[in-house]
């Protein structure tokens, strides 16, 4: 169904008959933006698109988009089925793959307590300068160096820009491969999305350069107050100390970031591809099975730890390498998950209803202040589901 009325004139894309409710949603949620906003959201049920909508001045459905942290969950979808087809083992210890890994305390660290937050390696007191970021083998050889900030496996704390560095190490010690390029083999290649850890120089002109955030005196309380020092634990997490780094939010407009693109935040690509993403890996797409198999996604959608989490300074429950969705929306079912991207960017899957998701946004958000907009947009595609009669 196209997208017609006053009501939504900054709307395009379609909407399959039923979920009208969602393109409702996404206007009122521009509405309130106070500015204009590029943006694009995208939904599958039982594998076929049923929201595709996007919104703003220079975006349309190709618009490429940083995805930040997103980026951890195609990673880890990647983990995920390397763990199905044996190559890894969630409770063999990470240093049976990577031996240097075995030192400072961290030998018995198990792989899941790895995905899961747990290794106490959030970063170094020194920091990356943006060039050291964007290289995964640079900050894996550091971090597995080093002496963890806790006892590996006792506590959690996001590894912000540095997790999927430290999975990928795994990944390419057990593979002699990079992630990037098994990603494209086994994920976003066979699917044909356009969805890219390291942008082809031919994209480059559809991508978007992110923009700031509307800086409001109680965003930047917010923001100030999630800081901390740059010396404690978040400072280091992302990354304040290093002279040549930058704000997180301006990541993804350095060209070395979206070239190398490094696993934790480099990645690029548009809603409709991550919805596509999470709905393959869940359940059969365009005639394709299923990715993971049921017994793996409960594997990896179980939720690990929960507790206070270290860095973000909150109760946070991890899944294996995910979040466990249904903990911050509780209007998903049990055993959802995906990973959101700082600033507002969102991508997961719910597999007892069937459902895949991902919302991506050009201007940067208080990423607390994000998790209301989703969860109106959730509410909207769960309704849909519900009262065209589909639901399980």
């Amino acid at each position: 169904m196209t997208i017609t009325g006053t009501a939504t004139d900054a709307v395009r894309g379609s909407v399959a008959d039923g979920f009208e409710p969602v393109r409702d949603a996404f206007a009122a949620l521009l509405a309130a933006e106070g500015a204009p906003l590029d943006a694009q959201v995208a939904a599958r049920y039982r594998g076929r698109p049923v929201v595709d909508l996007w919104a703003g001045p220079e975006t349309g459905p190709d618009s490429l988009q940083g995805i930040y942290s997103a980026s951890k969950g195609v990673t880890h979808l990647l983990v995920a089925l390397l763990v199905q087809q044996g190559v890894l083992d969630l409770d063999e210890r990470v240093a049976h793959y990577w031996p240097e890994f075995a030192t400072g305390g961290k030998q018995d660290l198990l792989l899941r307590e790895l995905l899961a937050h747990q290794a106490g390696l959030v970063g170094t007191p020194e920091g990356f300068s943006v060039d050291e970021l964007s290289d995964d083998h640079l900050v894996a050889e550091r971090l597995g160096a080093q002496r963890p900030f806790w006892r590996p496996g006792t506590s959690s704390g996001y590894h912000a820009l540095v997790e999927s560095a430290l999975t990928g190490e795994v990944v390419r010690r057990a593979t002699s491969a990079e992630v990037g390029a098994l990603v494209r083999e086994l994920l976003t290649g066979p699917l044909g999305l356009d969805l890219h850890l390291g942008l082809p120089a031919e994209a480059e002109l559809r991508f978007l350069d992110p923009q700031p955030m509307i800086a409001t005196p109680e965003r930047l309380r917010e923001l100030a107050a999630a800081a901390g020092s740059p010396d404690g634990l978040p400072g280091i997490a992302f990354n304040r100390r290093h002279p040549d780094g930058c704000e997180v939010w301006e990541l993804p407009s350095h060209p070395v970031v979206r070239s190398r693109g490094p696993a934790s935040l480099g990645g690029i690509g548009t809603a409709r591809a991550l919805a596509t993403l999470y709905a393959a890996a869940t359940g059969p797409v365009d005639g394709r099975p299923a990715l993971l198999r049921p017994d793996t996604l409960a594997a990896f959608a179980q939720i690990q730890t929960a507790g206070f989490d270290l860095v973000l300074r909150q109760q946070k429950a991890w899944a294996v390498g995910f979040h466990a969705s249904s903990e911050v929306y509780p209007m998903l079912a049990a055993g959802s998950f995906g990973h959101s991207g700082a600033g507002g960017q969102q991508a997961l899957a719910d597999p007892r209803n069937e459902l895949s998701y991902a919302f991506l946004r050009r201007r940067f958000l208080v990423p607390s202040q994000a998790d209301a907009d989703h969860a109106r947009l959730l509410t909207s595609l769960l309704r849909s589901v519900r009262e065209s009669g589909a639901a399980t």
